[in-house]
Parts: structure tokens; C-alpha cells; sequence
């Protein structure tokens, strides 16, 4: 099961996001989520068993 661990406004910064994971060894889904005017939310997804990690390096990152 796949779980949301960020949520992020436009694609290439989530595209950044998920190259970030990635490299840190998380597998990454990064799915639109909704969509007002000209700008999209995205939501970042790692495997559940994964978030724990995944939020712990996000906020090493600065996210």
C-alpha cells in the first residue's frame, strides 16, 4: 500500500521531490491530487512500510 508523505505545488518541483527520495533509496510515486486555476497539487508516495524513513529524510532535507 502506497502512502502520501508530502504534498507539493507544481511538477517540476515534484519532480524534484521524487528525484531527491529516489536517490536516498525510496521507491516514489508522485500522483496529481487537484487542480484550481493554473496550479496542481501533487502528492508524494512512498510504500507505507517506508513513510517513517521517508518523512524523517524529507525533513533532513528541509521540507
Amino acid at each position: 500500500m502506497w502512502t502520501a508523505v508530502y504534498m507539493v505545488e507544481g511538477a517540476e518541483a515534484a519532480k524534484e521531490l521524487g528525484e531527491k527520495l529516489k536517490t536516498e533509496g525510496f521507491l516514489v510515486k508522485v500522483k496529481p491530487f487537484s487542480k484550481e486555476g493554473d496550479s496542481i497539487l501533487y502528492k508524494i508516495l512512498v510504500p507505507e512500510f517506508e513513510a517513517d524513513d521517508a518523512q524523517t529524510v524529507l525533513l533532513d532535507l528541509g521540507y
